[in-house]
């Protein structure tokens, strides 16, 4: 109605039939996947609550660029991308701090652990 997004009122038929034309699978999961992946978004509606199934098959799906009118705003919509190139070297030098931390503490655990399982076997 208000041209900001897009419903599938029937996903069984919508897979058997339109899928198979633009894809090279009829699987509405993948397809949700691709949606989702250029940033589209599953509409939820309050009085649904978002986890009670609707009783008609009527999913709804957003994206801030995907407006009625405005074709021009299309080709905003990109894939996500999440490249190596684009982590940062600082960034991984903090998660090998992170990592080195953890396996640090392990080990304190560890000597603890065996500690304790010791003096238990004394108890005994």
């Amino acid at each position: 109605q208000s041209g900001n997004s897009f419903h599938v009122f029937d996903q069984g038929q919508f897979a058997k039939e339109v899928l198979p034309k633009y894809f090279k699978h009829n699987n509405m999961a993948s397809f949700v996947r691709q949606l989702n992946m250029y940033g589209f978004r599953k509409v939820v509606h309050i009085e649904q609550g978002g986890l009670v199934k609707p009783e008609k098959d009527d999913t709804e799906f957003q994206h801030p660029y995907f407006i009625r009118g405005q074709e021009q705003l299309l080709e905003n919509i990109k894939r996500k991308v999440t490249s190596v190139s684009s982590i940062k070297n600082e960034d991984i030098k903090v998660r090998q701090d992170n990592v080195t931390k953890l396996l640090t503490d392990i080990q304190v655990m560890k000597g603890k652990q065996e500690s304790m399982d010791s003096k238990l076997i004394a108890m005994k």
